[in-house]
């Protein structure tokens, strides 16, 4: 049921009797994770850095001959990584009367209780709630903003944009097309009708966005159409310049994983065997359970990694950690040192990192914020891999 802007009344927040469950997923493991893992950083800015250094590549027998003269001076150059805090703010009014009248039943049997007598503290929680899962949202997918006025807002860059380096994509490219209105104009197009696809470029597009799973329809010889389902109805694109890459049908193997797993090891990756972690949906969790129950990996054992228990799986680079996370991307697999990750807060003075606090009061209603400002920061981006265009389960 969706929700409601503006304040809330007795006609637009009814009450029921009976136990109240939640149905939408609450679970934020990523965020629970790391910040079990350092109890998250504070900043004193909106932009906060860290900084990196590299070795020089080894050389066997680098000897020298006895007595000789000291040669040149040899130095390594540091360097910076930054990413921004973004704001999350979120507001809850609810009128007097709704806060006073529990007694008011809706529904068809009014002969019960009504769980909820504090109407204002409940709504902040469940905005609290949304926040994390915003938060966990943005620590995935998040796209990097730094604005330069205040016309816009600051994003913070998360694990699927910073991975630059251990990046692995089967997708089939198709770049660089034409889109009005429903349809997306691509000469003689190898694209055909339910393929899974991803948009990697929306460019003015408003109503289709990046990291979403959607499916090819109205297929013709110059042309195709997207919707959210397999068999939809299209989606308005309106006029725009888009790319898209198709996943790949094959199933992965042990061997697709273990290529990316090898690159991020071969990189100074995964070093750390208490978390290095395997990051999945449930379309890849599917997979990856199936390249690895070939009866040569040890069975699933878990273990605990920030406050959160994590299935494990042994493969040829280690054993690592296995979080089922609902906010990956449907084709995407990602494989994480934690240890590098960690939560960072601006904190405001005399109120901390997320705080709720009454706002301006116009009339017979409390009207409350949570206001909070957070970032990632992921360590050496060249510890953690991704893998994109990866086939959904079936």
């Amino acid at each position: 049921m969706a929700g409601i802007t503006g304040q809330g009344t007795t006609f637009n927040l009814p009450n029921y009797t009976g136990e109240l469950m939640g149905v939408s997923p609450e679970d934020t493991p990523l965020l629970s994770a790391i910040g079990g893992l350092t109890g998250g950083k504070e900043a004193n800015s909106t932009v906060f850095e860290w900084q990196g250094y590299d070795l020089r590549d080894p050389e066997e027998n680098r000897a020298r001959t006895e007595g000789a003269t000291a040669g040149q001076g040899e130095q390594r150059v540091r360097f910076n990584v930054d990413n921004v805090v973004e704001i999350h703010q979120e507001v809850v009014e609810v009128s007097y009367t709704k806060q006073a009248a529990v007694g008011n039943r809706n529904g068809n049997n009014i002969d019960g209780t009504n769980p909820v007598t504090s109407e204002l503290p409940w709504q902040v929680q469940q905005a609290l709630k949304q926040i994390a899962r915003d938060v966990e949202a943005s620590f995935i997918l998040g796209q990097y903003a730094k604005p330069s006025d205040n016309t816009a807002p600051r994003k913070t860059r998360g694990l699927l944009s910073a991975v630059q380096t251990n990046l692995i994509d089967l997708g089939e490219v198709h770049n660089t097309l034409s889109a009005a209105t429903d349809t997306i104009t691509e000469t003689a197009t190898t694209l055909n009708n339910d393929d899974a696809i991803r948009f990697t470029d929306v460019g003015a597009s408003t109503t289709v966005r990046a990291n979403r799973t959607y499916y090819v329809v109205g297929k013709s010889t110059n042309a195709f159409q997207v919707s959210a389902t397999k068999g939809g109805a299209p989606i308005t694109i309106g006029t725009a310049t888009v790319s898209v890459r198709k996943n790949a049908t094959a199933a992965p193997t042990k061997s697709s994983y273990d290529n990316l797993f090898q690159l991020v090891y071969d990189n100074g990756g995964i070093a750390e065997g208490e978390t290095a972690t395997i990051i999945v949906g449930s379309d890849q969790k599917r997979n990856v359970s199936n390249a690895y129950a070939d009866g040569k990996a040890n069975p699933p054992a878990s273990r605990n990694v920030g406050g959160v228990n994590l299935q494990t799986i042994e493969t040829d680079f280690g054993r690592l950690n296995i979080m089922l996370d609902r906010w990956m991307p449907k084709d995407a697999l990602a494989v994480a040192s934690l240890e590098q990750l960690a939560p960072v807060f601006l904190r405001i003075p005399g109120k901390g990192h997320f705080f709720e606090e009454p706002l301006a009061k116009t009339g017979a209603s409390d009207k409350v914020q949570i206001y909070g400002e957070i970032g990632l920061e992921y360590g050496n981006e060249k510890a953690h891999g991704v893998i994109r265009g990866l086939p959904l389960a079936k």
